[in-house]
């Protein structure tokens, strides 16, 4: 890495221009179209930032990140959602690696962390299955131990990204079927050997960026495994949590962006000429705004505690409720226009709002359905009674 990381003595503004002189002066132009020219652009972008020391703002300068204090991380994600540019491949970066700085060894740290960080290989998440999904407890993908090895049985649904993964860091029974979330392990396995089968789902957008994974006795060592044998519960807590919070403040200035551009739009319609649209515009103006502040809080809980905690919980139901009836609102104002195919000759803006409608819809089940988040934020926020049904340990 050949500039500097910031240091003490470097104001938040000082860095906010240093940052964007590097995001100008590195940008690596705009992106192919065709999906495999745009991944090895994408892997090309990350290996920049890491090499020129702007990659992992949060995490230990001795892995590679930047270590950024809570002011200069609320910088750093502005400035990249104001770039457009990516910051990841896969969900590893996001989920895994924090879960691997917590609770992995130092040989494991040292060996898999960097290459993560640069995006030398991509990461998928494997933890839903076709009958464990809310109730991760009941997951049924088996891995006997033999010798250094585990032996792997089962199948994962749902896997983001999963046709391009290199590494699928996944959640495995080594306990019993009764054991429920005391049996559990967090486990890598290769994605490219013999005994894993990878297969495209298509969404209701017509993409392909969900996968359903199959392992036929696919083969992981054990030092593959992060923590301790049937152990695995708290790391799944913690990659949750991470996930959750994932991006919280990139998400926050990518949809301030989203708001000033629908507002543009309305304008730009005449629909700003209806009370009732503009009484809804001020409503997403608001909500943007506690948006931003829910991400500085769950950026100043890791900062503190090293976890996002139950406000990951919260944030998350607060961003995809926003983000499903900001869509909807689109839709519906642009009126016959709004069900135009995406990409269709007279479709608007190339039918980005309503593809962006169609997305969202699956926004309350991904990272644990918004019932999953007010069960958390009823129970770790507000108080209420303890579910028995569902796992504390």
């Amino acid at each position: 890495m050949t500039t500097p990381i910031a240091g003490a003595d470097e104001t938040a503004e000082e860095f906010r221009n240093r940052l964007a002189r590097f995001l100008t002066d590195y940008h690596p132009g705009p992106a192919p179209k065709d999906p495999s020219e745009r991944f090895a652009w994408v892997k090309g972008w990350l290996a920049t930032m890491y090499d020129e020391g702007f990659a992992g703002p949060s995490w230990p300068r001795e892995l590679g990140g930047m270590d950024l204090p809570f002011d200069k991380q609320v910088v750093y994600q502005e400035e990249i959602a104001r770039s457009k540019l990516p910051t990841s491949i896969g969900t590893g970066l996001a989920i895994a690696g924090p879960t691997i700085i917590k609770y992995g060894t130092d040989e494991q740290k040292r060996r898999l962390l960097p290459g993560l960080l640069r995006g030398d290989s991509m990461w998928v998440q494997g933890f839903s299955e076709p009958g464990a999904g809310s109730d991760l407890p009941s997951l049924r993908t088996s891995a006997h131990r033999v010798g250094d090895e585990y032996v792997v049985r089962g199948e994962k649904i749902w896997t983001t990204m999963g046709q391009g993964a290199d590494i699928v860091f996944t959640l495995v029974r080594t306990g019993t079927q009764e054991s429920r979330q005391h049996g559990i392990s967090y486990l890598l396995i290769d994605a490219h050997q013999p005994g894993v089968t990878i297969r495209p789902i298509r969404d209701l957008t017509g993409g392909r960026q969900f996968s359903q994974i199959i392992f036929e006795d696919a083969r992981a060592p054990v030092a593959n495994r992060i923590g301790e044998e049937n152990e695995g519960w708290p790391l799944v807590r913690t990659s949750l949590g991470h996930e959750r919070a994932a991006g919280a403040m990139n998400q926050a200035a990518m949809y301030r962006r989203v708001v000033n551009e629908l507002i543009e739009l309305a304008h730009d319609r005449g629909a700003t000429a209806d009370q009732a649209v503009r009484d809804t515009l001020t409503d997403f103006e608001m909500r943007i705004r506690i948006m931003r502040y829910s991400a500085m809080r769950v950026i100043s809980d890791i900062i503190a505690t090293g976890e996002p905690g139950p406000a990951a919980s919260t944030t998350r139901l607060f961003n995809t409720l926003f983000e499903q009836d900001l869509h909807e609102f689109a839709v519906d104002m642009l009126g016959t226009y709004g069900v135009i195919r995406p990409g269709g000759p007279s479709s608007i803006q190339r039918g980005r709002w309503t593809r962006g409608f169609l997305s969202t819809r699956a926004s309350t089940i991904g990272a644990g359905t918004a019932e999953i988040q007010r069960n958390t934020v009823a129970e770790k926020v507000l108080g209420m009674p303890y579910d028995p049904a569902m796992p504390s340990a």
